[in-house]
């Protein structure tokens, strides 16, 4: 049993004042004698002696809108919640580079960011107790979402995401230190950044090893990903004729800077070359990263307030009906 708003029973203390201002009014005569001992003498009237009773069913309406007002509830059935207590920031490279279609879904090329968008859904799809928020990088970093257990709300701005709202480059520590910033004021029991990229570090005016020791000082751990096959990769252009055709592109990730990222905060380090081991890595982020806790909670409430309303107005009529009928008052 709870108040959804407790503080609407500081009506209760009202209750006694306008009782006490009802019978103070009454006490005056309208009409001033010198003395009143002859009329006192008189005996009451039967109806005279329950004026009363319309005052007490005043109060006991006002009573009963009051405790209405604080909305009285009972949990109609309890169970356990499951929460992970964990804060994880998507750091993900949006550079031109991540346009190479070295990756296949459902036995088409697609290229690294549609694949990163498809294996990052379901990734947020299994941890429903996290906050996640979404940082986009190209020569400058962008966040595209705070942190917020909405995911559909997330995977809306995910799915928003394209290459060349950012101009081109590869900002990989401003990108982690603006990822840090969104959990600096976290709470969280444990504080993940996942950022994936594709190239080197050539944009931004912090270093990735200065960004990762920020990281390290505020407790968050940061898993690295290198995305993009090994060697050459297909490259999507155009021809004379406006059609599409492919050039080889050399992949060329900093797997070092990378790596000791990882190896400074507490994470790992991994490469993605195929659309298997992508799904393998953020499988195995999704296996390290629980820090399972049980609280109790109510699912569902149910509402008292509608048997304390229909009562009042029952006995707001009984009032109403005695005060104009067999309690009159004449003037």
């Amino acid at each position: 049993m709870r108040l959804h708003d407790p503080w609407a029973l500081l009506l209760v203390a009202v209750i006694p004042l306008l009782w006490w201002l009802q019978q103070r009014r009454h006490r005056d005569a309208d009409v001033r004698f010198s003395t009143l001992g002859v009329l006192r003498a008189i005996p009451h009237a039967g109806a005279r002696r329950w004026r009363w009773l319309v005052h007490a069913l005043r109060a006991l309406v006002l009573l009963l809108l009051a405790v209405a007002l604080s909305r009285p509830q009972l949990g109609k059935a309890e169970s356990q919640f499951r929460g992970e207590g964990i804060d994880i920031v998507l750091a993900v490279d949006i550079s031109g580079s991540m346009l190479a279609e070295d990756f296949n879904l459902n036995g088409h090329r697609v290229n690294r960011l549609d694949i990163v968008k498809h294996v990052v859904t379901d990734f947020i799809g299994k941890r429903a107790g996290d906050r996640f928020a979404l940082v986009l990088f190209g020569a400058r970093p962008y966040t595209q979402c705070p942190l917020t257990l909405d995911h559909g709300w997330l995977l809306q701005n995910l799915e928003r995401a394209e290459i060349g709202m950012i101009e081109d480059g590869t900002a990989v520590g401003s990108a982690l230190a603006t990822a840090s910033g969104r959990l600096e004021a976290s709470d969280a029991k444990s504080k993940v950044v996942i950022l994936l990229t594709d190239g080197q570090n050539n944009a931004g005016k912090i270093s990735p090893l200065t960004a990762a020791d920020a990281a390290k000082a505020l407790g968050i751990k940061v898993y690295t990903i290198g995305a993009g096959t090994r060697g050459m990769a297909p490259y999507p252009a155009r021809d004379l004729f406006g059609n599409k055709v492919y050039q080889p592109v050399a992949v060329d990730i900093d797997e070092d800077t990378l790596k000791k990222i990882a190896q400074k905060t507490g994470g790992r380090y991994y490469r993605a070359t195929d659309t298997a081991s992508l799904e393998e890595i953020y499988a195995e982020i999704d296996t390290l990263e629980r820090t399972t806790f049980s609280a109790p909670r109510f699912l569902d409430y149910y509402e008292f307030y509608p048997w304390l309303i229909v009562p009042a107005l029952l006995l707001l009529a009984a009032e109403v009906g005695l005060n104009h009928t067999r309690l009159r008052k004449l003037p």
